[in-house]
């Protein structure tokens, strides 16, 4: 069965979240109460409408309890609007809420209407751009909820050559490898402890935050 999403707020993110989710095959109902938004996402997702999602009458017209997924991605311009659309999407019946908070006030507020998840887009970001710009060597990282990271990066020199098991990473640095991509893009999931890592390889690791910059710092 194809899965629906109601995506409410067309800026800049509201509008990639809402493409990406299309181009995955979800039907999409685009919402933003400016018509230019609505206009440049027409094209893009399965319907798009003019609609202040302020007004719990409008609101109910999209059917949010019938959707599999609501995400309310109102940014900076209005906090006020955010606050008051992921509340009633949650007394409008809507089975799982995703708000986009702009700050931990934010985030606490959202959570106590009503949102099931909290993202930070911005700040995920900024955190992601800065180890990628402090360590040439991290080519991408993504948050495993707030204890973990998983990380894509350049293994140091002194690892090539070395198999996995001799470097012992995870005893003595708290990193895991959990797959290796090879120079040819070929991606192992179950990577070979005895076999010497070449200097084509990417390494991709699970690790709790500050671990893998502190491999970097001790090991290139």
């Amino acid at each position: 069965m194809t899965r629906q999403a109601i995506v409410i707020g067309l800026g800049q993110y509201g509008l990639a979240l809402a493409a990406s989710l299309a181009q995955k095959g979800v039907e999409v109902l685009a919402v933003d109460n400016r018509e230019a938004n609505v206009r440049a996402a027409m094209p893009r997702v399965t319907q798009a409408l003019v609609l202040d999602a302020t007004d719990e009458e409008g609101l109910i017209r999209t059917n949010p309890a019938s959707r599999d997924l609501c995400i309310c991605a109102i940014g900076d311009d209005s906090r006020e609007a955010s606050i008051i659309v992921t509340a009633l999407l949650r007394q409008l019946g809507a089975k799982r809420v995703i708000g986009r908070a702009i700050d931990p006030l934010h985030e606490r507020i959202l959570r106590l209407v009503g949102a099931h998840e909290v993202v930070h887009p911005e700040k995920q970001f900024g955190e992601r751009f800065a180890s990628r710009l402090l360590y040439s060597d991290i080519v991408d990282e993504i948050p495993l909820g707030h204890d973990l990271i998983l990380t894509e990066l350049k293994p140091p020199q002194s690892f090539v050559g070395r198999p996995l098991s001799a470097l012992e990473l995870p005893k003595r640095f708290k990193v895991t490898v959990v797959a290796v991509r090879r120079s040819d893009d070929e991606v192992v999931n179950t990577p070979d402890p005895m076999r010497p890592i070449q200097s084509g390889d990417l390494l991709i690791v699970v690790a709790p935050p500050g671990a893998v910059p502190r491999l970097l710092e001790k090991m290139s």
